[in-house]
């Protein structure tokens, strides 16, 4: 199915998901302010939260979108102005995901700015202002996932393609907050790769890569053939950006990733690299590790003491060795499936594009 005028896409590579990031790019900007609009409508004190729900979906590399457009190309559909219309929504997915996430671990910068829920203090006075500008977050992000359906619904398919997707829709959110709920309850418990991994497999890899992309394929009409494989790409591919991004959690440069690198302490998250430290750790190492975690405000002598006991044991360099084992599966999953050329090129791409960087 192709639209009436749709550009016309070009050879896979960086400059193509640049175009396609601008074309995602333009439906939020549309939706998120005429949705903003409606808002003030009902009464102009609501400023401060419609400014946040445009800050909360103005930034970001805009990959699930990425995702889902290839699932539907995959399956052999022609470009859509429709499909990148639904493939936006995956990223107010996303952002309602992050608005709660960064409430969750009371995390205070993303993309270098302030959160939603610290920014949000500004807008309530009196006692209790940091309670009530967690409640008013804690509604963005519900705002944002509701906004998400409702794009996805009026984005321009036939209601019979839409129909194809709705159980993925239910498997998304679902496993999204299984997943987090699993963190939260994994945190502060002894560490352990094996839950690491489940953790992230469910909070992120699933609905980051795996839903968006299948998401994509089954609005196109994919096989079970081609669920399989896409699947078979979208599930390591997530864990090893997730694993990335752990690393770049405690390792990367806060001017790059536009997030304290301290948060992973604060949070004592159940994160693989942890559980790989705490693996061949020393009983001392252990103990420091212990006092370490967890703590309010941990100074750079706290994160320089856990780098150290990461790097001693070799942590580190066993999750690059799962982020790479993981790309090569995905890579290796496209490479024996007979994908449209465009396609299969875009999906190695990607794969490089969401493992191998910086931020």
């Amino acid at each position: 199915m192709s639209d009436g005028g749709a550009p016309t896409v070009a050879a896979p590579g960086s400059g193509m998901q640049m175009a396609l990031k601008g074309r995602v790019d333009e439906v939020l900007h549309r939706f998120v302010t005429d949705e903003t609009d409606r808002l003030l409508a009902v009464d102009a004190d609501l400023a401060p939260v419609a400014e946040q729900l445009r800050v909360a979906t103005a930034h970001g590399k805009r990959l699930r979108p990425a995702f889902c457009y290839w699932g539907w190309r995959a399956a052999g559909q022609p470009d859509s102005d429709a499909l990148v219309r639904a493939a936006a929504a995956m990223e107010l997915v996303h952002a309602a995901a992050v608005v709660h996430d960064d409430l969750i671990d009371d995390s205070p910068l993303r993309h270098g700015l302030p959160t939603t829920h610290v920014a949000l203090r500004a807008a309530v006075a009196g006692r209790g202002r940091t309670a009530a500008a967690r409640s008013l977050a804690m509604l963005v992000g519900d705002l944002l996932m509701s906004w998400a359906g409702q794009l996805f619904v009026s984005c321009g398919l036939p209601a019979a393609y839409l129909s194809r997707a709705r159980p993925l829709w239910a498997a998304l959110a679902r496993e999204l907050v299984a997943g987090e709920c699993l963190e939260i309850l994994h945190t502060g418990s002894a560490p352990d790769t094996a839950t690491s991994l489940k953790v992230i497999r469910y909070k992120t890899a699933k609905y980051t890569v795996e839903h968006p992309l299948l998401i994509g394929g089954v609005l196109a009409g994919a096989s079970p053939e081609l669920r399989e494989v896409l699947t078979g790409y979208g599930l390591p591919l997530g864990e090893a950006f997730q694993l990335r991004d752990d690393l770049l959690g405690l390792f990367g440069d806060p001017g790059h990733t536009g997030k304290a690198n301290t948060d992973d302490l604060v949070a004592h998250r159940p994160t693989a690299l942890l559980a790989e430290t705490w693996r061949e750790a020393t009983p001392a190492e252990r103990e420091d590790l212990r006092h370490l975690l967890g703590r309010r405000r941990p100074d750079q002598g706290a994160l320089a003491r856990v780098r150290e006991i990461m790097c001693r044991t070799g942590a580190p360099g066993r999750v690059e060795n799962m982020i790479e084992q993981r790309v090569k599966a995905a890579t290796d999953a496209v490479e024996r499936a007979r994908l449209p050329a465009e396609a299969a090129h875009a999906l190695v791409h990607l794969a490089a594009t969401a493992v191998f960087r910086h931020h």
